[in-house]
């Protein structure tokens, strides 16, 4: 008979010790997946800074290279209004040029 009593608060005891086990591991889950959610929220939020970062660096340098491009295209317009074409001499000179003349 108390080997029956012993075996059955072995029993009980592993028992415990299950549930315990099974607890300990539904925390360690819940804990993970908890930091996970944490990590997750973090890496977005600091994904999203840095595109917005980046996105305002690039909208800023593309604004930067509108301007000297518009700035070379007048420069060049300017430049090349103040040249005075001869057509008729270079019209002369194209067919000698070219053989007809």
């Amino acid at each position: 008979m108390d080997n029956d009593k012993t075996l059955e608060h072995l029993l009980k005891i592993e028992a415990e010790a299950a549930a315990l086990v099974n607890d300990a591991q539904a925390e360690a889950d819940r804990r993970v997946h908890e930091n996970d959610e944490k990590s997750r929220s973090a890496f977005e939020e600091r994904y999203r800074v840095e595109a917005e970062l980046r996105e305002s660096s690039l909208k800023k340098e593309k604004e930067k290279l509108r301007k000297q491009y518009q700035q070379s295209i007048d420069d060049y317009r300017e430049e090349i209004s103040g040249i005075n074409a001869d057509m008729e001499r270079f019209s002369t000179l194209f067919n000698v040029y070219i053989g007809e003349g």
